[in-house]
């Protein structure tokens, strides 16, 4: 197992490193020119070049990069170019919202996932049709849309739940709970269907194997056979979707925090990306890149102590 899960550390921190370097290497080719947008179109030559030194643009790339590298393994990712806040501090406020909304989703689709799945795997019929339905309408319909109407109907119509802002856990467990249950549920829908579909084709397949029907003949109830058995073995798969699925929530993150006010990860980068802010460009890639790694190695991990053959794979 150890071996198992340095491998796949290892693993990780190269991608986060190759990520980062591609991203460096394409802020420089975005077009944009985040100096003349700091020190604006009337600036005189002089003004520009003397901005370009302070941020160190008039350095070659391979020495920009080498510094930024530098600094960032000494957990120092820099400050904005354009408001001067620390990127390490900018992020810590801002990461647990989209945390927050990202991680709920990502529960909210194993478990609902896994309850249709097996419900329908089970239960085959109309049952199964309605889910197969819904999760072709989970891949139909963009988070985008699913957010508008949730905000809309539940949020402003019922007034059931709050359609915009934030509230930290500190401040009050409730309010934080009601503010994320909009964005969580806009965010997992796309995620529940597929996750939902693979549960069901691998529980449908995992029923049909001889070694249920041979618990089946022993008396085994049928409680038991499910989840001890028949989900155990069926639940690599979803694993797996689930893993991919978390990255599509990272990256569906930025919309929903658009439509529902929250000032997260997603709105910073999508700002930042615009401005041509490659500190905190980078500093969000970094962070993003290591948590969709730190979440795959858990995956991994559970995937291993479900079947103990990827250990030694």
């Amino acid at each position: 197992m150890i071996v198992f899960l340095v491998r796949r550390i290892a693993a990780g921190l190269v991608l986060v490193l190759v990520i980062a370097t591609t991203t460096f290497a394409l802020m420089g080719l975005t077009g944009s020119d985040p100096v003349r947008q700091i020190v604006g179109q009337t600036a005189t030559r002089q003004q520009v070049a003397a901005k370009s030194a302070e941020l160190g643009l008039d350095q070659s790339f391979v020495v920009r990069y080498g510094h930024w590298l530098s600094d960032a393994v000494h957990g120092n990712l820099g400050s904005s170019w354009f408001s001067g806040e620390s990127v390490t501090g900018s992020l810590a406020n801002k990461l647990p919202v989209t945390l927050s909304i990202v991680l709920a989703a990502l529960l909210l689709s194993a478990v609902l996932s896994t309850v249709l799945g097996v419900a329908a795997a089970v239960r085959r019929g109309a049952l199964d049709q309605l889910v197969q339905l819904l999760a072709v309408l989970g891949f139909a319909v963009p988070s985008f849309l699913v957010a508008l109407v949730f905000a809309v109907v539940i949020g402003v119509h019922l007034g059931w739940l709050p359609a915009t802002g934030y509230v930290p856990l500190a401040d009050s467990a409730g309010g934080w709970l009601k503010s994320i249950t909009l964005p969580a549920l806009s965010l997992s829908v796309g995620a529940i269907a597929a996750t939902a579909q693979q549960v069901r084709g691998s529980m449908v397949d995992v029923l049909r194997a001889d070694y249920v029907r041979t618990l089946r003949s022993r008396g085994i109830s049928e409680r038991s056979l499910l989840f001890r058995h028949a989900l155990r073995n069926a639940a690599p798969a979803a694993l797996t979707v689930l893993a991919l699925q978390f990255i599509g929530l990272v990256g569906g993150a930025v919309v929903v925090e658009k439509v529902f006010g929250l000032n997260g990860i997603g709105s910073q980068a999508t700002t930042a990306g615009s401005q041509g802010d490659t500190p905190v460009v980078m500093g969000v890639v970094v962070v993003m890149v290591a948590l969709v790694v730190v979440v795959n190695i858990l995956m991994d991990l559970a995937y291993g102590w479900l079947n103990p053959k990827v250990r030694v794979g």
